[in-house]
């Protein structure tokens, strides 16, 4: 029943593994289930037994032994309702704790900002799906037959109304599934658009306020909840109107059964204990029918959740197989027809960039804004896959190495400096006490990158120093401060590449001093560096020049030839067309 609800493909097997490491718990869940369906047989036998015995004998001690059974039966029956309760809510636990960190580690390559915002949230609907009324009525449902077969040993009329009955309800819970599977879908989806919107607008409040943004973000994400909240309540409305009419099914046939077992009394085929056990039995047969159509909502929603779970595992899956432990690189930087189009965009960021950087190299890369400086600076970075081409280091491709492991030779300064909540001696390691790391090994490394970048003055300044705790991007220091942080975040260890986006935006004339030693300094000790920049002091010093233009390479070389070229070929303004002046 699991790989029918939850289905797998090539690629999601950690998902189906953590089903399966959950199967010892649904087993046992089932093998309650079994038993407390037996039991809610219960109330059944004790009213045949005291209106065909007790009430004409008169028995009283028939009647006490009868109670106390049938009390003892329905304590047993609310215990193992009890417990396999208890052990569906440890089954999702366990898969919370194989899933979690699994799934937070395939989000960093998500490729799309929904699909990362969103997929903890789709599993907790599969969680909760798994742990709340669905399951148990998914549970309860194969014991039907056995009611049903009740209901024909205490007269075939019986059971004939039971069955007619129970296809009845199981024809509105499939109508019902076949009308809200759309609807319901359409709900999750714009619902995950506001939430996605939302979280945005509420990261840049500070933006927003100074802006005068505030009515017009509002009514934006007041038109997005509307949107939402419309089509939740189309297909709530939807699911109550089919869930009314089943209940109405039920019930008259709960007053059928009543009227129908007294006739039969009448006609002698039935005994009076028999009325009242009929209705109990056919209420019983047909309960699991009606749970169903309640929590089929949220059982739809885990399902499709469960599919984008899915689908971000097999978008995922190359980055989590086995590779090869290679030499650590020297940094030999090679780009081989690199392209890249991001999403929803009419033509491509980068088109056919080929790169060749020697260790000890650097290389400044200037053109108007648009032209591709950054995203070619993420894709060097190793933070965005180009759609053709390859990346290599040291002749190996960044997809032959485990990304973290990549990370480790590779130093990034995006545009935004990007720090995280946390001390800035945990920013500037990148957090790698985190994952076990030695303490004091970390410490000497973190102070090592601070010197090589000329910040550690400056944080020694600090509230705190280096253990002063930043808020969610880098709250609590000045823009130039972030910036500086963030270059010794990626000085860090001593990387054999080193890519700085705009590493000078934010900066005074001490920080620029401090960025260009640090940045010869690297270059000194052997390291590939690439500097992506509109200001001309910082590529005061660089080895090489490439210019952008339409995400293609337009002149690419030394960096006195470079210059020359771009003299002697003049924009029709009288400048070139770099977005810097090097005059």
């Amino acid at each position: 029943m699991l790989k029918l609800f939850f289905p797998t493909r090539a690629g999601a097997e950690p998902l189906s593994e953590a089903l399966q490491a959950c199967r010892r718990h649904l087993l046992t869940a089932a093998l309650f289930s079994a038993l407390v369906n037996i039991l809610y047989l219960t109330p059944t036998l004790y009213m045949m037994q005291v209106y065909d015995r007790v009430v004409p004998t008169g028995g009283v001690t028939t009647l006490l032994l009868v109670s106390t059974a049938a009390l003892f039966a329905l304590l047993s029956l609310a215990a193992l309702d009890w417990l396999r309760g208890r052990v569906l809510l440890r089954a999702a636990l366990r898969l919370d704790r194989l899933l979690a960190p699994v799934i937070l580690t395939r989000v960093v390559d998500a490729p799309s900002q929904l699909a990362r915002s969103q997929a903890l949230r789709e599993f907790d609907n599969v969680r909760s799906a798994l742990s709340g009324q669905g399951a148990l009525a998914l549970l309860d449902a194969p014991w039907t037959p056995l009611y049903l077969a009740c209901c024909f040993l205490l007269h075939p009329a019986i059971g004939v109304l039971t069955l007619v009955g129970g296809i009845c309800l199981f024809v509105l819970a499939w109508l019902n599934e076949r009308e809200s599977r759309a609807r319901l879908a359409r709900s999750m989806q714009s619902s995950a658009a506001a939430y996605v919107s939302q979280e945005a607008v509420a990261a840049q409040a500070e933006v927003v306020r100074a802006l005068g943004m505030r009515g017009s973000s509002v009514a934006r994400q007041v038109d997005q909840r509307r949107l939402a909240v419309g089509q939740q309540a189309d297909a709530q409305l939807t699911g109550g109107k089919y869930s009314g009419a089943i209940k109405f099914v039920r019930l008259a046939l709960q007053s059928t059964a009543l009227g129908l077992s007294a006739w039969l009394v009448v006609q002698g085929q039935m005994s009076a204990g028999s009325i009242i056990a009929s209705s109990v039995l056919l209420s019983r047969a047909v309960a699991p029918v009606e749970l169903l159509v309640g929590a089929w909502p949220a059982l739809i929603q885990a399902r499709t959740s469960w599919k984008v779970l899915v689908d971000l595992f097999v978008g995922t899956a190359a980055q989590t197989r086995d590779r090869t432990s290679l030499p650590t690189p020297v940094g030999k930087l090679a780009l081989e027809g690199i392209g890249v189009r991001l999403p929803e965009t009419e033509r491509p960021q980068l088109n056919n960039i080929g790169l060749r950087l020697e260790p000890g190299q650097t290389l400044g890369v200037i053109g108007a804004s648009g032209s591709g400086k950054t995203t070619l600076a993420r894709v060097i970075a190793g933070g965005l896959k180009p759609d053709q081409g390859s990346v290599r280091l040291d002749g190996a491709d960044y997809d032959a190495r485990d990304g973290d492991v990549l990370a480790r030779y590779i130093g990034y300064l995006p545009q935004t400096p990007s720090l995280f909540a946390g001390s800035i001696r945990d920013n500037i390691s990148r957090f790698a006490a985190a994952s076990g790391e030695d303490a004091e090994a970390v410490d000497q490394a973190v102070v090592r990158a601070a010197v090589a970048a000329g910040v550690h003055e400056l944080i020694q300044r600090l509230p705190q120093g280096y253990d002063m705790v930043l808020g969610p991007y880098g709250a609590g220091v000045s823009a130039g401060q972030a910036q500086r942080i963030a270059l010794a975040r990626a000085l860090y260890r001593d990387p054999v590449l080193l890519v700085l986006d705009e590493p000078n935006s934010n900066l005074d004339q001490e920080g620029e001093t401090a960025l260009m030693a640090a940045i010869l300094a690297a270059a000194h000790r052997g390291a590939a560096v690439v500097i992506v920049a509109h200001r001309a002091g910082v590529l005061a010093r660089v080895d090489r020049l490439m210019v952008m233009r339409d995400g293609a390479v337009q002149v690419e070389g030394a960096r006195e030839e470079v210059l020359a070229k771009l003299r002697s070929a003049k924009a029709p303004a009288g400048k070139p067309e770099t977005g810097a002046d090097f005059g």
